[in-house]
């Protein structure tokens, strides 16, 4: 098989949670540990740091990782979803994954992942220890995929656990309270490993204190203890609690002999896009019309940027939206503003929400628009409609953004 017949194989015969909802996920580790033992344990082989959490962990993943570039590691990086090409996931020092390796992969793999009925996430997660063990990386930060638990990446044990915040997600597998949340997140907190949580809330800190007792595991919180926020070239708002546990993250890395200077978290917070290549954080796409796109999608990551968006000057403001099938429209559509011009649209996905029940359920918000049959049509028309002074928002889900980007 070719690159491209290799990835049709993957998203077809392998149960993918972003394209299939539920009927992927997995609710124990039994697939990942058989698929490390055959694999000889690649996830032994090399120091990692494991984030979790409901919003932020992509970014701070991506922030960590520019950080102790800057510092002289090797490092890997493992996020999901991807927004362009499936390789994004996996790099080293900013570099995605060869086309070769996942090719290899997968041919020396694809007996046991049909035989055992791996899920996409499971292969991927596998592909990516074994790849960042055949390449001895320093470090690896390896973004967990859902909740953290039962999550395939759970089978590390890192040299410290970072969990930036809860909120009320992917509740039909994790639970319906921020406090059940916690718990799934909590899973990745591991004995005597330190524990960054990068959030206080009162529902849930309480959680993370008996998990960290329980194990022996020293916890720091970061909005407390750092006082002076440096500065990103991540631009969204949202980006200073993020910011925050990074910064103590490289504290507890420190006290753990891991010799990060202040030179090399400064310029590695300054360098995440050109460092890692990270897309669609308040990501700038044009600048007249203002064009912003980002991969907020829930209740807490889209009352950061509906706040950010309502403090951007603009004429008059275009919404290119669309979300996925499984969302709590109630809590998330009063988020939005009725003040703009909507063109709802359904990202190409089975999860997809159909763009004529967003728009139905859109109006009873007061959020009026006209639907498309596809993101690239309404994201078309918003372009034709918008003047140079307006400014066109792209967002509500994270495969909308990836259609606009692709």
């Amino acid at each position: 098989m070719n690159y491209q017949e290799t990835l049709d194989w993957m998203f077809v015969q392998l149960p993918m949670y972003q394209r299939k909802g539920g009927a992927a996920y997995k609710k124990d580790l039994s697939n990942t540990l058989l698929f490390s033992k055959a694999l000889g344990a690649p996830e032994k082989n090399f120091k990692s740091i494991h984030v979790a959490g409901t919003n932020g962990k992509g970014s701070t993943s991506h922030m960590l990782a520019s950080v102790l570039q800057e510092a002289g590691y090797k490092v890997g990086l493992y996020t999901s979803p991807h927004l362009v090409d499936f390789r994004e996931r996996i790099k080293i020092n900013g570099k995605e994954i060869s086309k070769a390796a996942v090719m290899a992969f997968v041919a020396a793999q694809k007996t046991f992942l049909e035989s055992q009925q791996l899920s996409f996430f499971e292969l991927t997660v596998g592909m990516a220890f074994d790849h960042f063990s055949r390449e001895k990386v320093d470090f690896a930060v390896v973004e967990v995929g859902l909740g953290g638990r039962l999550d395939s990446t759970n089978i590390l044990l890192p040299e410290v656990s970072v969990i930036t915040n809860i909120g009320l997600d992917h509740t039909q597998f994790l639970g319906t309270t921020l406090e059940k949340i916690a718990f799934e997140k909590g899973g990745i907190i591991k004995e005597g490993v330190p524990v960054v949580i990068g959030e206080y809330q009162p529902e849930t800190f309480p959680v993370f204190e008996r998990l960290s007792k329980e194990r022996n595991a020293p916890l720091s919180l970061s909005s407390t203890l750092v006082e002076q926020t440096p500065t990103s070239d991540l631009k969204g708002s949202y980006q200073s609690h993020n910011l925050k546990t990074v910064v103590q993250t490289v504290v507890v890395l420190n006290a753990l002999g891991h010799v990060v200077a202040d030179e090399a978290l400064q310029t590695g917070l300054q360098s995440v896009v050109s460092n890692t290549g990270l897309l669609g954080r308040w990501q700038l796409l044009n600048a007249a019309p203002r064009t912003i796109c980002d991969t907020a999608h829930n209740n807490e990551g889209l009352s950061y940027t509906m706040a950010q968006l309502r403090e951007t000057n603009y004429e008059n403001l275009h919404l290119v939206l669309g979300m996925v099938s499984d969302k709590d429209l109630e809590s998330i559509l009063p988020l939005f503003p009725t003040n703009a011009t909507y063109y709802f649209c359904k990202p190409s996905l089975e999860r997809g929400l159909d763009s004529k029940l967003l728009q139905e359920k859109a109006l009873a918000y007061g959020l009026e628009g006209t639907r498309f049959d596809s993101v690239s049509q309404a994201y078309k028309r918003a372009q034709e409609a918008a003047t140079k002074n307006d400014c066109i928002y792209i967002g509500g889900s994270t495969f909308v953004v990836a259609e606009v980007l692709q």
